[in-house]
């Protein structure tokens, strides 16, 4: 495991989401001769992964999770579930995503760990929410905060019918029952809703995507892995 008492210089980027957090620290990875960065979730892990294949060549970059293992020989970056993170292999820049997630009753035990002890030679970077500071500054009093402000504005709208929804509109739910259960409501008073959903890697997504499209469909009903990108 890297030394927890590294000198490099150490991050931490909080914000909301759709701040540019995850592509700022892709860039200050690459910017490095090598590089890791944990995802929560494989989905994450995969997409970024293959972000980064096309930027760099398959043969450069590695993706650890706890279901893949593409190891090429000459890697230098390895974009991993943080579970997995192959912490033996000292990077110059190491980046954990989502580190709030420090404080989940399950998982919490591993971004913990992360944060008290995973550290690139140069550079290390945590992202996650802004409610993260106090504890972060707290464990790792020296570590620089850098805070980002949200891209987009959200606003509430109050409760809204299905009938009611405006062209062009997403509903998202959490498992494929409601999917279903929802797309079959707009469908009674639009005519048309398109499901998709992801089982396994995002890129097998657009293709069942295409298949179940209805032609003339105005509303999209995708679970929540879709709906991140």
């Amino acid at each position: 495991m890297q030394h927890r008492f590294s000198a490099s210089r150490v991050v931490a980027v909080l914000g909301p989401t759709n701040t540019g957090k995850t592509h700022l620290a892709i860039d200050r990875m690459l910017g490095h001769a090598s590089g890791m960065i944990g995802f929560p979730l494989r989905l994450l892990a995969r997409e970024n992964y293959d972000r980064i294949c096309k930027l760099k060549g398959a043969g450069s970059v590695a993706l650890v999770t706890g279901e893949e293992r593409i190891m090429p020989p000459g890697a230098r970056w390895f974009v991993c579930t943080v579970e997995a993170m192959p912490l033996d292999r000292r990077v110059e820049f190491l980046a954990v995503d989502e580190i709030q997630l420090s404080t989940d009753w399950e998982r919490g035990h591993v971004f913990t760990d992360r944060l008290l002890n995973a550290r690139g030679l140069s550079e290390t970077m945590f992202l996650g929410a802004e409610t993260m500071k106090p504890l972060i500054q707290r464990l790792i009093p020296d570590i620089e905060i850098i805070t980002r402000p949200r891209f987009s504005s959200l606003t509430y709208a109050g409760p809204k019918k299905l009938s009611r929804l405006p062209r062009r509109a997403a509903i998202v739910a959490f498992s494929a029952t409601d999917v279903y259960a929802l797309a079959e409501q707009v469908r009674r008073t639009r005519g048309a809703a398109p499901l998709c959903w992801v089982h396994s890697r995002p890129a097998p997504a657009m293709p069942r995507w295409n298949c179940i499209r209805p032609a003339k469909s105005t509303i999209w009903s995708p679970p929540t892995p879709s709906a991140w990108g």
